[in-house]
């Protein structure tokens, strides 16, 4: 039995399967800075965005078996230094997709329609009727960099829509519905009106000026990824100079504080990192992140 720290939320049916294999599960949630006093208590621990598990908790934790993510990215753990240790660290990279795909296609109708806007003005009893002159989005190429499970849905749901789909990635992809996949990451830039962004972390891609240059003038480009994948200072510059007709983003640099820059710019349309904020996608990561908790645990390897 592995006494376990849920220390950010899990589903129900999560919560269940990990008490099932007979497990102790606290589901009170440890503030970040208490957390160093705490974990050595544990053998585990589930996070997701919220909770940062850092060197100095895993140095303090010899009794630390496995760390667990509810989720995709794993910025917020020092992942080398866990498995330096013989610390397991899992995460939960399919469950999340659909919904993260379906916030991907919102930010885009926002800015194809002026949704984020009219709703703040109508709101405001100003009736912009001829102002928000859209466009829509079939007929129009959608760029993906970075071709993982995400960017494969976002495209499957693009080509539904009618949009020809463009899409970088380092390694060979292969998907069964239409869509032109390239290596080269200029040629996707290049032939977008709109760019969404699918990478784990800024440290494999930031989008900086030299990129956005390289973007069709009056193109979108969209970020449900990680903060940090776009140099905000760069994407403000250009928004501001027309380079870009618009942006959408759910991640950001200083979370949970952004640049209140972007968020006030009128061709911003913005969410608060919500990407797998779904009933349906967390059902699904506490489904994903409790079996391969128990697998670990019974011997029976993480991979659920």
């Amino acid at each position: 039995m592995a006494k376990i720290l849920v220390n950010d939320g899990i589903s129900k049916q999560g919560e269940q399967i990990l008490r099932d294999g007979g497990h102790e599960v606290e589901m009170t949630k440890v503030e970040q800075d208490n957390l160093l006093a705490e974990l050595p208590n544990f053998d585990a621990i589930l996070v997701r965005s919220a909770t940062k598990v850092r060197t100095e908790h895993i140095d303090a934790s010899p009794n630390l078996k496995l760390i667990g993510r509810g989720g995709v990215g794993l910025d917020n753990i020092d992942v080398d230094h866990a498995k330096s240790k013989g610390i397991e660290v899992v995460n939960t990279p399919a469950a999340s997709s659909d919904s993260v795909a379906e916030l991907v296609l919102t930010h885009m109708f926002n800015l194809a329609r002026f949704g984020h806007a009219a709703n703040v003005t109508l709101r405001k009893s100003e009736w912009n009727k001829k102002q928000y002159k859209g466009i829509e989005l079939a007929g129009r190429t959608l760029g993906i960099i970075g071709f993982g499970r995400i960017g494969q849905s976002l495209g499957r749901k693009a080509v539904a829509l009618g949009m020809k789909v463009v899409a970088y990635d380092v390694v060979d992809v292969k998907v069964d519905y239409d869509a032109t996949i390239t290596k080269s990451m200029d040629d996707v830039l290049a032939a977008a009106d709109f760019v969404s962004v699918h990478v784990p972390n800024k440290n494999f891609l930031e989008m900086k000026a030299e990129h956005f240059n390289k973007m069709k003038d009056g193109a979108y480009i969209i970020n449900c990824a990680r903060g940090g994948v776009l140099n905000e200072a760069d994407l403000l510059a250009a928004l501001n100079s027309g380079k870009l007709a618009g942006a959408g983003l759910d991640t950001y640099d200083n979370e949970p504080t952004p640049n209140a820059d972007l968020l006030n710019h009128p061709n911003v349309s913005c969410t608060p990192h919500i990407g797998a904020a779904t009933t349906d996608a967390q059902g699904r990561v506490g489904l994903e992140l409790a079996t391969k908790v128990v697998n670990f645990f019974a011997g029976k390897g993480a991979v659920a």
